[in-house]
């Protein structure tokens, strides 16, 4: 088949020209003007030399938000940056610049940056002649493009005539793990196609395409980098440059959009695409913004505390950003944008649940999907993977952990929607995955298996305490499965199994004289190795009191016998804290433990791994990534453990210690990034994150508003536990299965007043601890609440419920 190129190739050059040369080059819509009733954030000016994402599910685009585009990242060392349509890099970036009156300048240094949900603003203030420059950009929705928009506004009173510059410097080169599927990065030749007004861009092997060009007619076009911008990016592409001549009248403003498009399909792929967002861009930035308008709908949250509500609503846009859709391979989650583009076993496990609690279904399922086709392919035994690269190679074909919490995130699925068919499609991928792990994992037969968990230390391999936890919760969950399912058999022998965990890990990873569960159970030989390897780390990052206290344990346990297996507290990693996050803590230890677990923070969260922190960390509220000269999460402080840590607090009724830790994590909130929060806090790693959905959701939606569905029984408890803190707040249109709920609470001098309607007429369980409350009424009528495992419950199925209890 004849691309639109090749086609044009058949009509006599002097009649093409001719035809563009008659054409007047039509009037540029502006495009920013859809933003305007559109929440924004702007970034810090420290910040102007750091990373921004322009966010789709087909193509993306990294750079600075001082409008450069270096070369970033570590995974393809140097290559993380620029334009990605995975499985393939189409761009490293593009410079521009302008000249008036003979004087040339880059626009390489923007003096704003700011951010929307769903595009972004660099302004330029600094330039010469009387001239104010904006650059917006936004990635249609399943589009393969990116626009990107000039403003060029004459502050003068005489007219101007400009020369403007835009060179794309393509750079079309797989993937990581690029070269396990056959790919090969070879030289990008382009060329000029009058049909487009731009160039097209190969790679010399490949059906590796991109685009990039303007409706406005070009002056000129050259095959050559930047004459007036240094920018020299490392791998194998092609600078090409358009200039334009642009007359702007004065106290006026001229609009110059230009599309990027491409495919690592074929050519023609890339012009229809690049064709069709050219003309329809205005269409597609409004169905964009529509779109974003009904993510902030769901799970509304209004709250006094006004800047983690921002956060709560932002952290949903950011997950939008990390969907990843290559169609050979699936649609799903992503981990974290630059570095963690792909797909990953336990972010998806962790990220999917805060998803399910804010509307974002389609996105459930579909990830769940992708990882369940993947791990069949390369594992085959119910195995989940870890990581896999959007070319579909598997890196890590799984952790331990992330089987179990696989099998709990599909159960909770089935909280939230009601869907027997997915249960009935994944309950065998669950039965597989659990047999695995007893039968695979756990050569003593201590119902404990052994090898990584989260925690990704070397030599942490053994039975590793979140592991034994996951799993606990997933024999707990299959358990259920089983029973809606009539394998009452099967039920009997998950439920039997998860006892016996929950009693060996509030026995042998309890760890009295510590206050803490165990880091992991292993032979004191082990343990021993382990130590001496945290006296090296602790020595190294300064850390005087976690040396001495690593030498107190070890000379503790110099004389056990070698082979002797018992829990060890060594590096107070943060998944010491998952018995709690899980609820499985015995009450009395759960408490201990979180008071342990308080010790290991900052004003931003929790350590990852306790002994890195020193006697300043309560009080360091500054930057992560100063002084970090190489890739390391060493010292770090993340937002998962945060949020691990405010889960547990909520379980064990400590919802102001939950909310803490929210709001530690929420001075991160565009800390770097406008409208985001790192991965690493404030300010490290991947600039947006996928599971921070989860450490906001889970507390937020689950426990503080206590919205715990059985959707397959049409059924929702409402199990409340606010924060002293929050006077009022409201939650509204949490979706659940075929209905919709919303949730107003407001705190009275003597008890507290909930407001609840829902479309359907599902059954309502409305509980709180049992005697906490006296008087209940529910819609202005006396009623006497049930006891039922130590809760006072109340039932209704009506559309519109007002509940006021006092002591």
């Amino acid at each position: 088949m004849l691309s639109l190129l090749q086609r044009f190739s058949a009509v006599p050059t002097i009649l093409v020209i001719l035809l563009f040369q008659c054409q007047p080059s039509p009037k540029a819509t502006d495009l920013s003007i859809t933003l305007a009733d559109t929440e924004s954030i702007p970034g810090r000016t420290e910040y102007l030399n750091s990373p921004f994402v322009t966010a789709g599910d087909r193509v993306y685009m990294v750079g600075h938000q001082n409008g450069q585009f270096p070369d970033l990242g570590w995974h393809v060392a140097g290559e993380m940056g620029g334009i990605w349509d995975h499985p393939i890099k189409l761009m490293d970036g593009f410079t521009a610049s302008i000249t008036s009156n003979g004087q040339s300048f880059c626009l390489a240094e923007a003096d704003t940056f700011i951010n929307y949900p769903f595009a972004n603003r660099h302004i330029y203030h600094s330039t010469p002649a009387n001239l104010r420059v904006e650059r917006f950009q936004f990635v249609p929705d399943g589009k393969e493009a990116v626009v990107v928009q000039f403003t060029f506004t004459n502050l003068s009173e005489s007219a101007q005539t400009i020369t403007f510059d835009f060179t794309g410097y393509a750079d079309l080169r797989p993937v990581w793990l690029g070269e396990r599927t056959g790919m090969q990065d070879t030289t990008d030749v382009a060329t000029w196609n009058e049909v487009i007004n731009g160039w097209v861009a190969k790679d010399s092997l490949n059906e590796w395409y991109t685009l990039f060009g303007s409706q406005v007619a070009s002056q000129s076009h050259t095959l050559q980098q930047s004459e007036h911008c240094e920018y020299r990016p490392k791998g194998q592409g092609v600078a090409a440059s358009v200039r334009y001549s642009l007359d702007i009248p004065a106290r006026g403003e001229v609009h110059l959009p230009s599309i990027i498009a491409g495919s690592y399909q074929s050519q023609e792929d890339a012009e229809a695409t690049y064709l069709e967002v050219q003309q329809q861009a205005v269409l597609l930035l409004q169905s964009k913004k529509e779109r974003y308008q009904t993510i902030a709908e769901k799970s509304k949250l209004t709250i006094p505390d006004k800047d983690l509500e921002q956060a709560f609503r932002w952290v949903k846009y950011n997950t939008d950003w990390l969907i990843r859709d290559v169609p050979e391979t699936g649609r799903g989650i992503s981990a974290g944008i630059p570095d963690y583009p792909w797909w990953f076993g336990v972010d998806s496990e962790y990220t999917l649940q805060g998803a399910l609690m804010t509307g974002q279904i389609d996105l459930v399922y579909s990830t769940i999907d992708l990882l369940h086709q993947i791990s069949e392919e390369t594992n085959g035994n119910g195995r989940i993977v870890h990581e896999v690269s959007t070319n579909g190679a598997v890196y890590n074909p799984g952790n331990i952990n992330e089987t179990p919490q696989f099998a709990s995130l599909v159960w909770k699925v089935f909280e939230w929607t009601g869907d027997r068919s997915f249960l009935e499609k994944f309950y065998p991928v669950v039965q597989k995955g659990l047999a695995w792990l007893m039968q695979e994992r756990d050569a003593d037969g201590n119902l404990l298996p052994d090898g990584f968990g989260m925690m990704e230390i070397h030599g942490l391999d053994s039975e590793m305490i979140d592991v034994a936890v996951y799993t606990q919760q997933a024999f707990a969950d299959a358990a259920n499965m089983a029973k809606v399912l009539n394998d009452e058999t099967t039920a009997r022998q998950y439920n039997q199994t998860a006892e016996q965990l929950r009693q060996k890990i509030n026995t042998d990873f309890w760890v009295a004289e510590a206050n803490s569960y165990a880091d992991f159970i292993s032979t004191t030989e082990q343990a021993l190795h382990l130590i001496d390897d945290a006296i090296i780390r602790a020595d190294t990052l300064n850390k005087p009191w976690a040396v001495e206290e690593l030498k107190r344990t070890k000379a503790q346990i110099a004389n056990y016998p070698p082979e002797q297996k018992q829990g060890f507290v060594v590096h107070h990693n943060w998944v010491v804290n998952t018995p709690m996050e899980m609820g499985i803590a015995d009450s009395a230890k759960a408490q201990a433990a979180l008071k342990t677990g308080s010790q290991f923070v900052n004003p931003f969260g929790v350590f990852v791994t306790g002994i890195d922190r020193d006697e300043t960390a309560g009080q360091d509220a500054g930057s992560f990534t100063l002084n970090k000269k190489v890739f390391s999460y060493t010292g770090a402080v993340m937002t998962l453990p945060t949020g691990v840590q405010a889960i547990a607090e909520n379980n064990y009724a400590n919802p102001d210690a939950a909310l803490d830790y929210l709001q530690r994590m929420t001075r991160t909130f565009g800390f770097a990034l406008p409208g985001s929060i790192y991965e690493v806090s404030p300010d490290y790693g991947m600039m947006t994150q996928a599971w921070n959905l989860y450490s906001y959701a889970v507390p937020i939606v689950q426990q503080f508003f206590g919205i715990r569905p059985r959707a397959y029984e049409q059924t929702v408890r409402i199990q409340s536990q606010m924060p002293s803190a929050w006077s009022q707040a409201q939650l509204e249109n949490v979706v659940i299965g075929d209905n919709q709920l919303n949730v107003s609470y407001t705190q009275q001098e003597a008890g507290l007043q909930l407001e609840i309607n829902q479309h359907k007429s599902w059954e309502l369980e409305l509980a709180f601890p049992a005697g906490k409350y006296t008087q209940w009424q529910l819609n202005g009528q006396e009623v006497q609440p049930a006891l039922v495992d130590n809760y006072d419950v109340v039932t209704t199925r009506e559309g519109e419920i007002l509940l006021e209890v006092e002591r």
